[in-house]
């Protein structure tokens, strides 16, 4: 133990020597007068971003019918304004001493902070392109620091540091530069299968020859494809040993098969569901209680949209074992039935045709298959009717059309002077028998 600390402190100290070589005698007159210029430059910029930022904030503001991808790069630029005035100032100051002296040490404290900031900036902006949060955040520190440590010139001083301190157990020797370096790869190779995925998703789902349910299922196992790739490769890279891991499959098996039947099941009911066809995106389905049209294919469940706006997330195994109607399966022609009575009064075949004619005049009838009106039954109080019409647009909702044709036919029969009857009962008081009645007066 005693050895191992050892061998730390001496990494430290010619990690520090090695920074050293590069700074010797930070106190010199002309390095002290270097130091006054970056922290006027780290002021100036300052002071500068907060007098341009309010203001380019309101000109930003009232921009109006710019592309998304214009505004996005004024508020990137916006962000890191206060590092690109820095970058600017600096580079003036290093010209400047250019100008006024022509010994590069009077300057190369300038130029050394300069370049850095410049690399900072670079890495940056081009980190903005990833849009995954912990991606960008482990990249771009990543990045930052070995450009950091590049520029300062002790690369070498800090890898022997991170090396040197390790976890041994037997053969097995796991560093700190070790895990930074998997880290470090994992992030890049998944930022990159990221990129890659989202690229072929886009061919994909441009593509009219390939169905919805298989354009789903090809996004998914592509990007199980290369996710997993990224894993492999990135692990292989900083020299994991993966036969190791085989042990460990059999145990994760054993572990599936007992505590995640469920899990596994949905799994593979989404498979299901994606070749059979089944059901797709944008069908429009009724599930117990539950009715509405599907947003999406997930790996675990299928994301269901009612016409209130709420989003069901239904397991993909209930809808391989239960009774699911799906309204545009084949084809997106849906048959609905209304029920109504009129009086006894009215011609039965002058309500039909009127009941009819009222349905074609909404919008969303066809015209093709027509509309039909059949008499179902002679009811206490009125003749009960059922009129069926068509439509080809489920997903534009059921329930406001039938209000629609109740509404024509309301105002249909009001035109034409055909009665919706209420109940009616007929109450007859009966007089008492005779002998009954003079029982009563002798009481």
């Amino acid at each position: 133990m005693e050895q191992e600390l050892g061998s730390v402190t001496e990494t430290i100290a010619a990690f520090w020597d090695g920074f050293g070589l590069q700074s010797l005698s930070p106190f010199l007159p002309s390095r002290v007068f270097q130091y006054a210029i970056i922290v006027t430059c780290v002021l100036l910029a300052w002071g500068l971003r907060r007098w341009l930022g309010s203001g380019m904030r309101d000109w930003m503001r009232s921009l109006e019918g710019r592309p998304k991808w214009q505004l996005r790069l004024l508020v990137i630029f916006e962000r890191h304004l206060g590092l690109v005035l820095f970058v600017l100032l600096i580079w003036l100051s290093v010209a400047i001493m250019a100008e006024a002296t022509p010994f590069s040490s009077r300057r190369f404290i300038l130029e050394l902070v300069g370049t850095i900031s410049t690399a900072w900036l670079a890495i940056s902006l081009v980190s903005r392109l990833i849009r995954n949060k912990l991606l960008r955040r482990i990249i771009s520190w990543s990045v930052t620091v070995y450009a950091t440590l590049y520029f300062l010139g002790v690369i070498e001083q800090a890898t022997a540091m991170l090396d040197s301190i390790a976890i041994e157990l037997g053969s097995f020797r796991l560093s700190l530069l070790t895990t930074l370096n998997a880290i470090v790869a994992l992030a890049f190779l998944t930022a990159g299968a990221r990129l890659l995925a989202r690229v072929a998703e886009r061919q994909i789902t441009s593509n009219p020859d390939i169905s919805p349910s298989m354009q789903v299922l090809s996004v998914k196992f592509l990007q199980v494809v290369l996710y997993g790739i990224a894993i492999v490769v990135g692990l292989r890279f900083v020299g994991f040993d993966l036969t190791a891991f085989t042990i460990f499959s059999g145990a994760v098996g054993v572990g599936l098969g007992f505590g995640l039947q469920k899990v596994v099941s949905n799994l593979v009911s989404g498979v299901i569901i994606l070749l059979d066809k089944s059901v797709k995106p944008g069908d429009v389905i009724t599930l117990g209680e539950t009715f509405g049209w599907i947003n999406s294919l997930g790996a675990r469940y299928v994301s269901v949209v009612t016409r209130d706006g709420r989003e069901y997330l239904i397991p993909n195994e209930d809808l391989i074992t239960g009774q699911v109607v799906n309204w545009s399966h084949s084809d997106q022609l849906v048959r609905l039935d209304i029920y109504f009575g009129v009086s006894y009064a009215d011609d039965p075949h002058l309500v039909r045709r009127i009941a009819v004619d009222a349905a074609g005049s909404v919008a969303r009838v066809l015209a093709s298959p027509q509309s039909v009106c059949h008499i179902v039954s002679f009811g206490d109080s009125s003749i009960d009717y059922i009129l069926r019409f068509w439509i080809s647009d489920p997903t534009g909702g059921l329930t406001n059309v039938r209000g629609n044709v109740y509404l024509a036919l309301w105002d249909a029969f009001k035109d034409h002077g055909i009665s919706i009857p209420y109940p009616q009962r007929e109450v007859r008081i009966l007089d008492k028998p005779s002998g009954e009645a003079s029982q009563s007066n002798e009481r």
